[in-house]
């Protein structure tokens, strides 16, 4: 993760609400200084589709955010766009706290700042592939020539060469997926949403498409913010993940730390099928140390412990952890790993509890 998360963000979300019903948000708008939203609310028609949500986003993050339906994951996301204005609570891009802007200057930073994808692709049916793609650059005034180029760049970037003249009812539901990835890339944003992108699509095309998205941040390197409820796709993409139940974010952090250390019941049903040996690296249970273990095998820290095991006889009780230099940053025991595997870590504090991670 992009050690600027804590002092640098790209987004911040502060204080962050959103409320559905009339009532509740005309109480929320007329508050006093000194009552909280939960107070003013208190016995109105609120629906919360956002509580008091907090979060750093890392220049080059790719942040996940997962939850049941329901759970306000795709409801923060709108409201990061804009899309839904907060009812209380500020987010910030950069230095620009996006809920105190008109909606004039909403819809530049939109056009020219942040890409979108949703799980419907929302692709015109009477527009070309190629044409979908230039859409938003034509809607921004660019010059026709300068469209069709990048529209052109885009299509090569997702491997639809070729393909640039057909129709979305002449496309698979990957390629149409394709067409609408790269259509949020044509305006070259510095934030991309995308809000479950891949759910309505197989299995098999599902995974190759999670594969391209890993590839194209590895080359961009763009500030994601990624919504699903599918917390194996999470910890296939994220750098972090943010769980969501009722509007709230339960727990936040790495895959590891979700994995080891489960905030609640909740938490734990959703990494309860997910393979620890899989997601967990040598790095993520090692105990620090500056030399090796005498005589131990030496492994990178980015091994999983699955590779640990498959490569360590049973008779090898003690790692060398090493960094990408070979230099020894800690030591593992391998029946302290398998412990930590079969018996989870206690929750965390309130402090890693829904806190800025």
């Amino acid at each position: 993760m992009p050690e600027a998360s804590r002092s640098d963000p790209k987004i911040r979300c502060r204080g962050l609400w959103k409320l559905f019903g009339t009532a509740a948000e005309a109480a929320c708008a007329k508050r006093a200084p000194d009552t909280s939203v939960e107070q003013a609310i208190d016995g109105t028609d609120a629906i919360i589709g956002a509580r008091d949500v907090n979060i750093d986003i890392a220049r080059g993050e790719l942040f996940v955010i997962m939850g049941l339906s329901g759970s306000g994951k795709s409801t923060v996301l709108r409201c990061i766009a804009q899309l839904h204005r907060p009812s209380s609570g500020d987010v910030w891009l950069d230095d620009a706290n996006l809920a105190a802007m008109p909606e004039s200057s909403l819809m530049d930073i939109r056009r020219h700042r942040m890409g979108m994808v949703f799980q419907n692709f929302g692709l015109v049916p009477h527009f070309t592939a190629l044409q979908n793609i230039a859409f938003p650059l034509k809607v921004r005034g660019e010059a026709a020539a300068d469209c069709a180029a990048k529209a052109a760049e885009m299509l090569s970037l997702v491997g639809l060469d070729g393909r640039g003249d057909a129709y979305p009812s002449e496309l698979s539901g990957g390629q149409q997926q394709r067409v609408g990835i790269a259509r949020s890339l044509a305006v070259d944003p510095e934030v991309w949403l995308l809000d479950e992108p891949f759910s309505a699509l197989d299995p098999l095309i599902r995974k190759q498409l999670q594969d391209e998205l890993l590839a194209l941040q590895a080359r961009l390197r763009k500030t994601i913010i990624f919504v699903t409820h599918d917390f194996s796709e999470a910890v296939r993409l994220a750098d972090r993940i943010a769980i969501m139940r009722d509007g709230r974010i339960i727990q936040q952090g790495r895959a590891a730390e979700l994995l080891m250390r489960p905030a609640d019941d909740y938490v734990s049903r959703f990494v309860g099928d997910v393979s620890r040996l899989q997601v967990l690296r040598l790095g993520d249970v090692m105990q620090p140390a500056t030399t090796g273990s005498a005589g131990a095998p030496a492994l990178p820290a980015a091994t999983s412990l699955e590779d640990m095991l498959m490569t360590t006889g049973s008779d090898v009780t003690a790692i060398t952890v090493v960094d990408a230099d070979g230099q020894p940053v800690g030591t593992a025991n391998r029946q302290n790993i398998l412990d930590n595997i079969r018996n989870p870590q206690p929750a965390p504090s309130a402090s890693q509890q829904g806190s800025a991670g």
